[in-house]
């Protein structure tokens, strides 16, 4: 049943997505910008790292698109619960879960496929990585994109305005995006501010995605990374889910 009516439901979103192109593509035009124009001033710089520019910035893109993208899908929740859409979903047979999940794997969907459309772009603008990286990194994105989406969808049941939903999730998302180590590699910053990305989950999200573009797959980076990323989005969808039903009680 939860399978059933979690298919049903991501057809639905799915269906929604589709029909708007203009969402399709336009969320990965801030992380190509970034690759156009951010990327040739990193060719000659030395950056301390495994890898050339692009094997360091590519994956820093990759989770920088879910990150903000995924941040932001609790508007849509906002629109369609002021509109009682959520109200006549909740009293349907599909369990909370099930309403969450639907969501979710649309938003992985879409994520991914922007990401594919970035990979393509650094590919010809240079990138050179093993596929098998590639697709690591693209499995980075669904699992964080399921995370934020799930804790974005959860505040804005609790924050149903917009004006307040904005600024609570770009004050969350920018410290996120700087401490991360996104747009290069955190072994370059000072001690003490390499010592505070340490508390920032991402950035064990973004270093196993580099290590993966250059190849290495079983390290100590890459096990952080997996936990984290998979830790993260057990708790995410948890912390949704409860909102979700107790949103409606």
């Amino acid at each position: 049943m939860l399978l059933h009516d979690t298919a049903l439901l991501f057809r639905r979103y799915a269906r929604q997505t589709l029909r708007s192109k203009f969402q399709m593509l336009f969320g990965a035009l801030m992380p190509l910008l970034y690759l156009l124009f951010f990327g040739p001033l990193l060719t000659d710089m030395p950056l301390g790292s495994r890898g050339d520019s692009w094997q360091i910035l590519v994956p820093g893109l990759l989770l920088q698109l879910s990150l903000f993208g995924a941040s932001f899908s609790g508007f849509a929740l906002i629109l369609e619960n002021s509109w009682g859409v959520v109200d006549r979903l909740r009293v349907t047979p599909a369990s909370r879960l099930a309403l969450l999940l639907g969501r979710l794997l649309r938003d992985a969907a879409l994520f991914v496929f922007q990401s594919v459309l970035l990979v393509l772009a650094a590919l010809a603008m240079g990138l050179r990585a093993p596929l098998a990286g590639i697709l690591v990194g693209f499995a980075f994105v669904a699992l964080l994109t399921c995370a934020l989406a799930s804790l974005s969808y959860a505040l804005a049941l609790k924050v149903p305005t917009p004006q307040a939903f904005g600024p609570m999730v770009n004050a969350l998302a920018m410290p996120s995006m700087l401490l991360s180590g996104l747009m290069l590699p955190m072994a370059l910053a000072p001690g003490w501010l390499d010592v505070l990305s340490h508390f920032m989950p991402f950035r064990y999200l973004v270093d196993a995605v580099r290590d993966a573009y250059v190849g290495e797959y079983a390290t100590t980076t890459m096990l952080y990374g997996v936990l984290v990323a998979v830790g993260f989005a057990v708790l995410a969808v948890a912390v949704g889910t409860r909102v979700y039903r107790d949103a409606g009680t």
